[in-house]
């Protein structure tokens, strides 16, 4: 039986013929995203701003959201923020934190629940989570410090294992695909919780395994042919890494979107975040990391051992910096 192959063994496409216009394309993106960001905000969920929430979720098709508020709003909670969540027939409601101890928590979120019992009688209604002020700016800062350090410990890594600038394309790229992230959930206000933090974890994870098998491909063929030009060289290390790159991203992608379609409701934004994070992580592997090694100024012979040369019996002979005579 013949073995299926997504991507011929002769396959020669020239990804670094666009590098400019990806490049220029993913800058505009992630100046969009840090945009959104700061224009419309994260909406974050109760890990991070602490509060009430209770998932409510509608029989038949859903009220109008600015019904729901006005209900809501004669509970006595102050204003709650109302949010579709996963289907069109289900809500996140979310109130603040009541002042005072957990009693006073406790008494709020059976006032919630009650409160929402009686505006929406064939509605059905998940338990309350409740976070405090205190917990949740801790696990924001917390979750940010998380990414920060991820990222720089993954360049650190790159840097060592290879050169500093391989470490400069994979950090760009790792920005890139965070950046990307950050802006779908600004552009559609899906709740960012720590589930999503994890997909970001993941998701630098991803990309950075993606990365360093094109990188480790790059420099053997920097290696191997000492003549070539680096964009020639690049194409061809692309292209003998495509077919690992696709098989991996293409199952992942089908899992994703069949977790997405049918799977729970409570994993809806964390599938969503990784189901854009590995086409992304993908793409920034192909058109960030490997064209970033060209304005390095990357080139075959840029890691060559220098040799220093030197007269011996009347001989001229050079050493390696490792010592050996040439």
């Amino acid at each position: 039986m013949r073995l299926l192959k997504l991507v011929p063994d002769d396959t020669n496409i020239q990804f670094l013929k666009w590098r400019k216009l990806a490049m220029v394309i993913s800058i505009l993106m992630i100046v969009a995203s840090i945009a959104l960001v700061a224009a419309r905000g994260l909406n974050l969920g109760v890990d991070f701003v602490g509060g009430q929430s209770v998932r409510v979720e509608f029989p038949q098709a859903m009220p109008p959201i600015d019904e729901i508020r006005s209900k809501v709003a004669t509970i006595g909670l102050g204003e709650a923020t109302i949010q579709q969540f996963g289907s069109d027939k289900a809500v996140s409601i979310r109130t603040a934190l009541p002042e005072g101890d957990k009693a006073a928590a406790d008494r709020a979120g059976a006032q919630l629940l009650a409160g929402i019992k009686t505006a929406f009688p064939t509605a059905t209604t998940g338990s309350v989570e409740t976070v405090s002020g205190k917990v949740s700016e801790e696990l924001l800062q917390t979750g940010a410090l998380s990414l920060l350090l991820a990222m720089v410990a993954i360049s650190i890594y790159i840097w060592i294992r290879f050169e500093w600038q391989f470490g400069a394309g994979a950090l760009f790229a790792l920005f890139h695909d965070v950046a990307l992230t950050f802006g779908f959930f600004a552009l559609t206000q899906m709740q960012f919780d720590l589930n999503i933090v994890a997909a970001l974890l993941t998701i630098i994870g991803y990309s950075l395994n993606d990365t360093i098998v094109v990188f480790d491909r790059i420099r053997e063929n920097l290696k191997k042919y000492r003549k070539m030009e680096i964009i020639p060289l690049l194409d061809l290390s692309l292209n003998e890494t495509l077919a690992r790159t696709v098989m991996t991203s293409f199952t992942m992608l089908i899992a994703l979107g069949v977790l997405l379609w049918v799977g729970p409701d409570v994993i809806f934004g964390f599938t969503a975040a990784m189901l854009l994070g590995i086409f992304i992580g993908t793409y920034s592997s192909i058109y960030m990391s490997a064209p970033i090694l060209v304005w390095l100024k990357v080139g075959p012979d840029s890691f060559v051992p220098r040799t220093t040369a030197g007269m011996a019996g009347g001989e001229r002979v050079e050493r390696k910096d490792d010592g050996a005579v040439v």
